[in-house]
This record gives C-alpha cells, structure tokens and sequence, in this order.
C-alpha cells in the first residue's frame, strides 16, 4: 500500500530553521516527482517546493525561494524539506504528495497534480 508519512514539524522562533521528512513505503520513490505543500488555517492549501525523479529538478514558491531547500535520498525512501529564516507567516500544516504520472515540470506545484497525500506535520513559528 503506497504510503507517505511526514515528520519533523514542530514549534519554532522567527529566524530559525527546521528539517522536514517525508518517507515513502509501498512503492518505489526513486520513480516519481515528490512535492510539498502547506495549508494555514483558513486558506487553501498551496505548493511549496517540488522535486523531479530523474534529474532532480526543483521549483520552488516565491514566498520561500532561497529560503527553502528541498532534496531527495532514494536509497533512504525519504524526500527532505530544509526550511531556514522561518517566518510566522510559514505557519501551516504542511504535506508531501506524489505524482504518479508524467513530470510536470513547472506546473509541480499545483496540487491538482498530485495523486496520494501524506497526513500532515504542522509547523509553527513564533516567539
């Protein structure tokens, strides 16, 4: 049974930084484009950073260009979302999703294109 968990969420202060994972099980990762998305109280869910299967290419939100970093170990199972100069307005619960069909390109990170869904690891930042 294909499946997504994420983890690594948590409480911190504006300026700080914190390592998302997302590790698959039940199929092969190494395969499929991975995104992540977060979704704030009240407002739809938006893309965040995504990543291809075959060259690794990344795109990423205008809101966390330079800011965010996102990577993928195969042999692990597991897509990274580095997250540095966190700001409050990066509160959200945020997800990770894969697309089982052909890569994108710059439209990963539209939501519609992603087929199975992670359930969430919230991150908050405040002081």
């Amino acid at each position: 049974q294909l499946q997504l968990v994420e983890s690594g969420g948590g409480l911190v202060q504006p300026g700080g930084s914190l390592r998302l994972s997302c590790v698959a099980s039940g199929f092969t990762l190494d395969y499929y484009a991975i995104g992540w998305f977060r979704q704030a109280p009240g407002k739809e869910r938006e893309g965040v950073s995504c990543i291809s299967s075959s060259d690794d290419s990344t795109y990423y939100a205008g809101s966390v260009k330079g800011r965010f970093t996102i990577s993928r170990d195969n042999t692990k199972k597991t897509v990274y979302l580095q997250m540095d100069s966190l700001k409050p307005e990066d509160t959200a619960v945020y997800y990770c999703a894969v697309d089982v069909g052909p890569w994108s390109g710059s439209y990963c990170l539209r939501v519609y294109e992603y087929d199975y869904w992670g359930q969430g690891t919230q991150v908050t930042v405040s002081s």
